[in-house]
Formats: C-alpha cells, sequence, structure tokens
C-alpha cells in the first residue's frame, strides 16, 4: 500500500486523489514527473479547499502562486505546512522545462509537502481522519512506462479534463456549508503535527534547487558534491572536501561553492573556499572562481580579476565559462582606439577614456553627467563598442524610463552600430539573444521577476554592462531590484544628477557627491565649445498666477462675474489661492494672455509666418485640454490640429510626438503634461512655455533641455537678431516664477522618498504597537487592540512571496518576522528592521485605495495624540471637515448606517477628543465610506471664469547661475595629494627630499592632464612651482622638518632664547611646507626679540640657507 492510497476510497476527495496516488507511482521511473505531478495535485488540492472551505478569500488571479498566497489560505494552516507549498511548487516549475535535473531526492521532498499538505485538507475536513506519517519504504518501486513528453505538455500525469475537474469542484463546492461548520470542531477535537525537516536538510534543499534552476546538471560530471582536495593549506596529505565544484563542458573546474548554515554569515568560510581553489588550482591547472552561501545571501570572488562583491545567486554554466575566458581575452581598454565615426567630439571620448581608465582599476558603477543634446546616446554606443571590442562586455542592457525613449535609443545605437544585433524588449521579446537589448524598467522587471515560475529571460549574469539612461530618476525604490539581480557593470547617464538624501544619484552609483566619473556641463557646452544653444527668458507675473485671485481687489464688472462663478452653498469664498489656478479653477484671460504672448514674442519659421516648434509645459490634463480650447478660440484659421495635447492617457500620444519631430508635420504646439519634459529630442524645437510650477532643480534643467539642441538648417526670425539661418538661441517664456524660485534655491526642493500606502500603514501600525507595550496601555482593551495591530503586520510579512527579488534579499528579516512570538515586545533595533528592511515590501491587498489613505491619516492622528505633536489640532479639525462631508451625503445607505458614529465626532468633540480606541472606533466605521467623497476633489466640476489678470512684473534675458558645479579643480588638487601621500613624488616633497627631473614630470602631468588643463591651473594657483604648492597643501613632515634644522638644535653654544626662536622656524615649515626668508621680519619671528638680535653674522646666513635648501628642495630638481 502506498502513501497515499489511503484516498482511493474517500470520494470526497476525487478531485486530486488519483493525481496524488500517480505522482506517487511514477517516483521510481521518473523523479522528475514526480515532481510535476505532485505539483498539479497540489494545485487540485487547493483548489478543493477553495471550493470546500466557506471562509477563503478568491485572489484576484486564480493561479496557483497566487492561491497560496492569499492570506485566509496562508494563516488557515501553520507556517511550517504552508512553508514546503512554495519549494514543491518550484520543483515542479523545474522539472517542467528540465526534468534532467530532478534528482530522486528532490521528487521525495515534493511527495513529503505534498501528503503532509493532504493530511493538513483530511485533519480540517475528512470525516475519518487518521493522523499518519509519510513512510518512503511505502512508495511504490516497480517501474511504469512514463510518456515525459505528454506530460510536461500538459504539466500533469494524467489526461484531466477541464471539464470533469469543473463538475468535481462544484461537488464539493455545494458541500462547502457543512465542510466549513465542522472544520473548527474537527481542529479542536484532532491532532496535526507538521514534519520537521532540520536546518541541513532545508538549506541542502533550496540551495541545490537554486542551482538546478540556474541550469546546473546534478549528474556527478557538472556539479560535484563533497569534492576530496589534497594539500589543504599547502600541506601534502592535508584532505578537504569542497561542498560544490561547478565544473565546465571541458572538465575544468569553473567554481566552487562553500554553502554555510542560513543562520551563519556565508564569508566565514571564504578563507576555506579560497584554500580549496589553490588546490584545484594544482589539479587542474585552471583556478575556480569562488561562491560563498548561506542560501539567503550569496558572493562571488573571482581573486584573478577584482574583489568580491555581493550576487543574486550562483551563476550558469555558460556565464561562468563566459568569465572564465575573459580572464585571458580581455584587453587593456586604454588600448582600444575609440571610433571617430561614432564619437568625435574631445569630450565624449574624455568620458569614454575616463570611464575605461575605472573599469582598468576595478571600479563597477560610473556616472556620466553630461548636458543635455550633447550626445550621451552616442557616447554610450561608442562606449559599448569599445568594451565589445575589448572583450569586456558581450551584452548589453541599455534602460530607459519610457517606451519613446527606448525607441529613440534603439534608433540611435542601430546608426552608430549597424552591425551589432539589436533588441527592443518592449515590443520583441523574441529578439532576446541579441547582443544589445533595449528595455524600460517596467519590461526588464517583468521579464526576471518570474511571475508564473516559467524559467527568468536572462540570467543574473547574462549582460556585462548595464546603461542607465536619465539615471536621476528610475533607479530607486523597486526597480533598485533590477541591480541587485543582475551583475553587470553600470554605467549611468544623466544631464541632472540628483542630491536629495533619499534620492541620490552620487550615492547610488557609490561616488563622492558633486563628483561624477566625468562632467560636461551645459555652460562648457553652451559658451566654449558651442554645441549647444543659449535660452532667453521672458518673465512674466500676472496678478492671479503669482497671489491667487481676491474678491476685494476685483473690479465691480469682475466681482459680479466672480459672484456668479463661485458661489457655493450661498457663499462666495473671499480667495482663491494661486495653486487652485489651472488645477480647478481657469481664467480665460490668463491663458490668452500666455498664447498671444508666445504668438508674438516667440520665435518664427517660415519666414516669419509660422510659431517655431513649441512645447508648453501645462500642470494637468484638464489645464492642457483648456489651453487647447482657449488656441482653437483665438486661432481658428489653423483648424484645430496647429496645437495638440500630449498626455499619458492619450492613446496615440506617442504618433503625436512623432508628428511633433517632423520639421513640417502639425502639430507645431505641443501642450505637454510630463510627458515631453524629459529626453525627447527635437532640434526644431525654438519655444518652451513654463505654464506651470517645477520645483526640482533636476526636472527643471531636464525641461530647459528640451530646447538647447542644435539646428544649424533652421531659418529663424526672432525680435533680437530679425531673420537668421541656424538656430542662435530658443525662447523661454517663464509664467509662474521658476526662474525667481531657483536664484532663490538654488538646489531646487529636496524632495523625499515617495513611500506606498501600504508601507506608511504598516510603519504606523508598528509605531502604534511600540507605544501600546508602555505600563499605561496595560489595560485588556489596548493590549487587544495592539494584538490586532501585530496580527495585521506579522500577516503582510508572512505573505510575501520568496520569489520576488527584494523579498529573497531580506530573507533573514522575513523569517524573523512571519513567527508572530517576535513581535511579543517589539525593541528599538527591531523597530528599525521592521520599518526600514520590511516595510518597504509589503503591500495591502485592499483595492479601496480612500480607504487605505483614511486608515493612514487616522493612525497619523493616533500617532500626534500619543506623542503630542503640533500636528493634532490641525488632523482633528479636518476629521471634523471629513464628518461634516459625510452627514451632506447622508442618503447614501451606508452612510446612514454609520450616522450616528458620524454625529457622535462633531466639530468641537474631534477638536478635543484624544481616546485612542475611539479614534480606532472612527477609523474602522468610516474607513468603507470615504470612496463617497472621492469627487469632492478629483471629480469636481472645474470652474471656468474670464477675470483681467493684470501683468504686475516682467523682466527678460536674467539667465541663471550654472546649473550644476561639480568639485572644482581647487577641490580635487587638494583632495589628490592627501589621498595619495605614498606616491614617490609627494613622499619626497613631504619628506624634504630633491625631486628628480621625472618626479616633475609626473607632478606636472597629474596636476595639468589628470586633474584639469594648464589653464586650470594657472586660473587657480598661478605661478606657484608645483612643488611648492603640494607643500602647502601636504605640509613637510615633522622628523624631515627637525633633520633640516637638527644641526642648530643640537648646537651647544645656543642659549635658550635661540633655540625656541629656530623651534619657530621649525613649527612654520611644518605647517606651511616651506618659508621665505621675509618672512623672518614678520610675526611671530619678531617678538620678543627679533632675528637680527638673536643671531649674529655668523649664524644668520647658515639659518637662512637651511630655510632656502628646504624650499629649493620642493622647486629644483636633482639628476
Amino acid at each position: 500500500m502506498s502513501n497515499f492510497e489511503f484516498l482511493r476510497g474517500i470520494k470526497e476527495y476525487a478531485l486530486f486523489a488519483s493525481a496524488a496516488i500517480e505522482a506517487e507511482k511514477v517516483y521510481a521511473s521518473a523523479p522528475a514527473m514526480c515532481a510535476v505531478g505532485c505539483r498539479k495535485a497540489l494545485e487540485l488540492a487547493v483548489k478543493w479547499v477553495y471550493s470546500a472551505d466557506n471562509t477563503m478569500c478568491l485572489p484576484y488571479k486564480d493561479n496557483l502562486q497566487a492561491l497560496i498566497h492569499e492570506p485566509t489560505f496562508r494563516f488557515a494552516m501553520d507556517n511550517q505546512t504552508w512553508g514546503k507549498l512554495p519549494l514543491l511548487i518550484k520543483l515542479g516549475n523545474l522539472a517542467v522545462h528540465t526534468e534532467k535535473n530532478i534528482a530522486a531526492r528532490d521528487a521525495l521532498v515534493s511527495l513529503r509537502g505534498l501528503f503532509e499538505f493532504i493530511q493538513w485538507v483530511d485533519y480540517c475536513y475528512g470525516s475519518d481522519y487518521v493522523e499518519r506519517k509519510f513512510d518512503e519504504k511505502l512508495i511504490p518501486v516497480e517501474k511504469v512506462v512514463v510518456d515525459t513528453r505528454k506530460i510536461k505538455e500538459q504539466e500533469s500525469l494524467l489526461g484531466e479534463k477541464d471539464a470533469e475537474i469543473e463538475a468535481l469542484r462544484k461537488q464539493i463546492e455545494k458541500m462547502s456549508a457543512q465542510f466549513t461548520a465542522e472544520k473548527t470542531q474537527h481542529q479542536q477535537q484532532r491532532t496535526f503535527t507538521p514534519e520537521d525537516l532540520t536546518e541541513f536538510q532545508t538549506r541542502k534543499v533550496y540551495i541545490d534547487t537554486d542551482l538546478k534552476t540556474m541550469g546546473w546538471n546534478f549528474n556527478g560530471i557538472d556539479v560535484q558534491e563533497e569534492f576530496p582536495v589534497d594539500g589543504m593549506g599547502g600541506i601534502p596529505g592535508q584532505t578537504g572536501y569542497v561542498d560544490y565544484v561547478l565544473f565546465g563542458r571541458d572538465g575544468l573546474p569553473l567554481a566552487v561553492v562553500e554553502a554555510k548554515r542560513s543562520s551563519k554569515d556565508p564569508n566565514t568560510g571564504r578563507k576555506q573556499a579560497t584554500l580549496y581553489a589553490d588546490c584545484l588550482e594544482r589539479q587542474f591547472g585552471q583556478r575556480p572562481m569562488i561562491f560563498t552561501t548561506n542560501g539567503l545571501k550569496t558572493y562571488f570572488w573571482d581573486d584573478q580579476t577584482g574583489p568580491q562583491r555581493e550576487v543574486y545567486c550562483v551563476f550558469n554554466q555558460d556565464d561562468l565559462q563566459k568569465l572564465m575566458n575573459r580572464r585571458q581575452a580581455r584587453k587593456d581598454l586604454l588600448t582600444v582606439s575609440i571610433d571617430d565615426k561614432i564619437t568625435d567630439r574631445y569630450y565624449q571620448k574624455e568620458a569614454i577614456r575616463a570611464v575605461c581608465e575605472q573599469i582598468g582599476q576595478g571600479f563597477r558603477k560610473h556616472l556620466l553627467v553630461m548636458a543635455t543634446g550633447t550626445g550621451k546616446t552616442r557616447t554610450a554606443a561608442s562606449l559599448a563598442d569599445v568594451l565589445s571590442r575589448g572583450e569586456h562586455a558581450t551584452n548589453i542592457l541599455f534602460l530607459a524610463d519610457r517606451t519613446a525613449l527606448v525607441k529613440q535609443a534603439k534608433d540611435g545605437f542601430k546608426n552608430y552600430l549597424p552591425d551589432m544585433s539589436l533588441c527592443n524588449l518592449c515590443t520583441n521579446k523574441d529578439d532576446r539573444n541579441a547582443r544589445i537589448v533595449f528595455s524600460t524598467y517596467p519590461t526588464i522587471l517583468n521579464a526576471i521577476q518570474n511571475p508564473k515560475g516559467s524559467q527568468p529571460l536572462f540570467t543574473p549574469a547574462h549582460f556585462d554592462l548595464i546603461i542607465i539612461d536619465e539615471s536621476h530618476r528610475s533607479i530607486f525604490k523597486k526597480y533598485r531590484e533590477i541591480f541587485v539581480y543582475f551583475d553587470a557593470i553600470l554605467v549611468g547617464l544623466t544631464a541632472t544628477p540628483k542630491t536629495d538624501v533619499d534620492r541620490n544619484t552620487y550615492d547610488f552609483f557609490e561616488m563622492e557627491h558633486g563628483v561624477p566619473t566625468y562632467a560636461y556641463d551645459y555652460e562648457t557646452a553652451v559658451y566654449q565649445d558651442h554645441v549647444l544653444v543659449p535660452y532667453y527668458n521672458y518673465e512674466v507675473k500676472t496678478k492671479f498666477l503669482d497671489e491667487g485671485i481676491t474678491y476685494k481687489d476685483l473690479s465691480e464688472e469682475d466681482k459680479q462675474r466672480y459672484e456668479d462663478d463661485f458661489i457655493e452653498d450661498g457663499t462666495v469664498p473671499d480667495f482663491i489661492p494661486s495653486e487652485r489656478l489651472n488645477r480647478f479653477v481657469f481664467n480665460e484671460i490668463t491663458v490668452d494672455t500666455v498664447l498671444q504672448d508666445l504668438m508674438t514674442r516667440g520665435i518664427k519659421v517660415a519666414g516669419g509666418d509660422r510659431i517655431g516648434k513649441t512645447i508648453i509645459f501645462a500642470q494637468t490634463k484638464r489645464h492642457a485640454e483648456f489651453i487647447l480650447e482657449r488656441f482653437n478660440k483665438l486661432y481658428p484659421k489653423y483648424h484645430g490640429s496647429f496645437a495638440q495635447r500630449v498626455i499619458c492617457e492619450d492613446t496615440y500620444a506617442q504618433d503625436v510626438i512623432d508628428a511633433f519631430k517632423g520639421p513640417e508635420q502639425e502639430p507645431h504646439i505641443a501642450v505637454s503634461v510630463d510627458m515631453m519634459d524629459t529626453g525627447i529630442d527635437v532640434p526644431q524645437c525654438v519655444n518652451l512655455v513654463f505654464f506651470k510650477k517645477v520645483r526640482s532643480k533636476a526636472k527643471f534643467w531636464q525641461m530647459i533641455g528640451r530646447g538647447t539642441r542644435l539646428c544649424p538648417g533652421l531659418t529663424c526670425v526672432d525680435q533680437i537678431d530679425g531673420e537668421y539661418t541656424g538656430k542662435r538661441r530658443f525662447l523661454i517664456f517663464d509664467y509662474c516664477g521658476n526662474f525667481e524660485y531657483f536664484r532663490q534655491h538654488v538646489d531646487g526642493y529636496e524632495s523625499k522618498e515617495t513611500k506606498t500606502l501600504s508601507e506608511k500603514i504598516f510603519s504606523k501600525r508598528i509605531c502604534l504597537a511600540v507605544h501600546l507595550q508602555e505600563a499605561s496601555y496595560a489595560a485588556s482593551c489596548f493590549q487587544e487592540w495592539r494584538k490586532e495591530l501585530v496580527e495585521a503586520c506579522q500577516s503582510q510579512v508572512a505573505e510575501l512571496n520568496v520569489s520576488q527579488i527584494a523579498v529573497r534579499q531580506r530573507m533573514q528579516f522575513v523569517d524573523k518576522y512571519k513567527n508572530i512570538s517576535s513581535f511579543s515586545h517589539i525593541s528599538e533595533g527591531d523597530q528599525g528592521e521592521l520599518m526600514q528592511q520590511l516595510a518597504p515590501l509589503v503591500d495591502l491587498n485592499d483595492p479601496d485605495e480612500c480607504a487605505k489613505r483614511f486608515d493612514n491619516f487616522m493612525y497619523g492622528l493616533m500617532l500626534a495624540s500619543i506623542e503630542r505633536l503640533p500636528s493634532l489640532p490641525n488632523a482633528q479639525k479636518q476629521l471634523s471637515g471629513i464628518a461634516l462631508l459625510l452627514l451632506r451625503k447622508s442618503s447614501i445607505p451606508q452612510i446612514k448606517e454609520q450616522l450616528p458614529l458620524i454625529q457622535e465626532i462633531g466639530v468641537s468633540d474631534a477638536q478635543t477628543q484624544t481616546d485612542l480606541l475611539h479614534f480606532e472606533k472612527i477609523r474602522k466605521g468610516l474607513r468603507e465610506l470615504i470612496k463617497f467623497l472621492d469627487d469632492i476633489v478629483e471629480g469636481k466640476e472645474p470652474i471656468l471664469t474670464r477675470l483681467t489678470d493684470p501683468i504686475t512684473d516682467q523682466q527678460e534675458g536674467i539667465q541663471l547661475g550654472v546649473a550644476y558645479s561639480f568639485e572644482d579643480y581647487r577641490d580635487k588638487v587638494n583632495r589628490y595629494v592627501n589621498e595619495h601621500g605614498d606616491t614617490l613624488a609627494i613622499y619626497k616633497l613631504t619628506h624634504n627630499i630633491p625631486l628628480s627631473p621625472g618626479d616633475y614630470c609626473e607632478l606636472e602631468r597629474i596636476l595639468t592632464k589628470e586633474l584639469g588643463s594648464q589653464e586650470d591651473y594657472q586660473r587657480e594657483f598661478g605661478d606657484t612651482p608645483f612643488g611648492l604648492l603640494v607643500r602647502q597643501i601636504a605640509k613637510l613632515d615633522h622628523d624631515a622638518a627637525m633633520e633640516a634644522f637638527s644641526s642648530f638644535i643640537n648646537d651647544q653654544s645656543l642659549n635658550q632664547k635661540q633655540i625656541t626662536f629656530i623651534i619657530k622656524i621649525i613649527n612654520y615649515i611644518e605647517q606651511n611646507g616651506y618659508m621665505e626668508i621675509s618672512e623672518l621680519q614678520k610675526p611671530p619671528f619678531d617678538k620678543p626679540a627679533s632675528f637680527i638680535k638673536l643671531f649674529d653674522s655668523r649664524l644668520r646666513p647658515k639659518i637662512t640657507e637651511a630655510i632656502r635648501q628646504v624650499r629649493d628642495n620642493a622647486v629644483n630638481t636633482t639628476a
């Protein structure tokens, strides 16, 4: 009798019984197909539970992963039982793709997991439950014929018809009331004990499975376990056993894997692994690479090419062979020529060389800051070409944050690298084997997240180089997972690096702030190299846009119109703030003023008959549409297509952008909401209209960058130079005080990293739970509430999908906090782990966004109450306002049910109420009603008015200062000297040793070539000799200074005052690097007695000669 034979006679289990019995039956013949069968049996058993139990909530998807992660299902059983299910699914998926990789021991894990789950089903719902244990001896040993191809096609051992399965499921559904009712009673009367796997078994299974997922074949050839090596530590006869040795197809070792328990730091085995590598190198003549792992974290080290680094997982055979071959094949990148056909400008070549030099030094993250329009994409293509020809990069990924930019980049690379195979992953995944893949962040993330159990499109080491376009934007938050998964050299491209605390581009690329790998700024591009055109700005202030609309300041005629347009509930507001204009309030005269100013003063083309290509940056979709309506009213002669809007919701927005790029095509005016702020290249664009406030410095300069590109053949007409050929400038019309703002706030507004609602709510629940640990909340009512809070947080942690990259990176925290006992007392350290490591991962499975926003608001109000924050009165007032708004909609049945609670809040009550439990009652009672208020803001009909909006101020041609200041030359020199004290020339200077001609040449190279130019040196340091400058910065070594004047210190004939004077000289030279003779006549050397009075004519020349010699050693050279 087999382990699953008991199912045969139970008709209620017919849905999954045969699948389980068959899975066990084929174990001896085909372990891989056994794993496939176990996965299918599990799927049917899980669907059986959903049909039988009315307490289970179906998730939004009905695939197996979604079904097992649904909280009502997941927490219905012990975590040890549930924890076996994801592995069972993973093994089944692996078997479908590569059945050879599934060994008998893996299939046994699947059978055990399936048996335990079915035992749990029987324990909860069975009528004749008996507690059973899985027995390996009961597995059938008879061989059976297995049709592998057919099984893999249908992912099942049996040819079940969907109709038959559905019929069986419906039979169970009819009995669900009975099954559900009996479950609680069964659980109280019966016992069920999950099987406990030892940590070694668990680690072994997970590491083996991960290796198999990466394609490693456990056939005793490619992967050899407990591999014996001789000569550990160089001692003959000293034997060691390598956990795993991974071999190439040539039989030579590619890597060793040293595995540690999941509770240990994987690098405790690093030294041991290097000794294994030593032994294998002596045995095979090839040094393997090194992986250390504990199943949760994995580190990779090729000690022939660079230092150790953390990676996502162990690499597959092909990728390791590629890295092994590259050891010999790769060239010194500085010897690889740069193709002038791709990049012929000096700064582009300098950028490429800067990256190549850093790669040669072992750096893997690089940032190129280049002004918009100076050829970042072209530079990237040339860099890809150099790294490819230098055998440093085989496969390259180019990332951009919009499909339009992906297409634009691919088109550019196609022109620059016509012989390189390219793939736009957004439109064609079939070409993914191309050398260069172009993708958006979401597309590549979906390609590696493996949501359906299939293999990721790309392995972690597939790409050797990742180019990140506009790298100031999407490298943060969830897309950071891409760079955790892939192990590649990173090169960021941006014109506007962010320096916000939570979103710092330099921090991401592990660079000193303000010091990118290479920088080419806007000012140099415009005024020195003339590869971009400058802007000329018109700044116009209107009263409404600047100050808002004040009723008492209006004319009598406008007051009447204001009263007609703004009356609400019989009252008229005294003031409309400027923030509401162009969001909810649209004034015709304001928009007409802007459009007429553009059409009058804007740069024109076609002999002055047509406004040149123009982008109007609008605030919202409504604002953009209103601008179009007014334009068509003012200029009906253009028939409605001259100006068009570009917003992401429009189906054919990309077609509008493509048409805008055509010099003679309509539209000639694009009214954009965010879509054309960055990345779009239109050389013919000559007018920009800022009709919205911008506070992000990066975004502001990106928007300005839309007009900077040269357009040599364009004939323009403007009010400055009249008619001319070749774009000389572009115009910026600013109606929202942006230039004024950035003059006063050079770095703009420092934005904070955006947190999701789920993250905010999770964090606030944790904070509340911490407060409720205090003695003042010891009452049972508060502790019951605390229990609800921590159970909600624990359930969110426990339902995290371990196949997600971000979750896997924090598994030590997930494992800790998926147990409710970890919340019994939350220490400060626990609070930090929960809020920093886990809060960003959790997700509230609640589609009601309004309810979640109210939860977040109420939890914040509760914390403000506990912590006595100054924000409490305002929050209470806001709660009162919500109550009043709900009272106005009391005819809605759901609101009517809660009227007593709403009325209980009251205006005065809410502003004085500080009872936490009352606040919690309000949160629970009102959260599902907030959706009825959603139309108050978002759906409110816009107010259209026509009020005179006077111009209050205007100016033109006053530009901003330098856009981005990178580390200046003086700072670079100081930093270099202080960091390179051990280099020969600097060492000699600090130790008063004369320089050789070679030393001097090296200093000259560093100061006038590596760190800057001869002009930079002249500008900052004038005619100061190189050696004296270094001395000024690095100072003179104390012992060297003492040695230079030792003859005087040791002169027995000198008195105490003379010795003290000599010590003053030594201290001065030590601090300043050298001393001019004239300093002897100045303080502090003039008191209490002067140099001339203290020393006679015999000693004075000797002392001055010693001072001069110290100086000359920094200036003169010796052969």
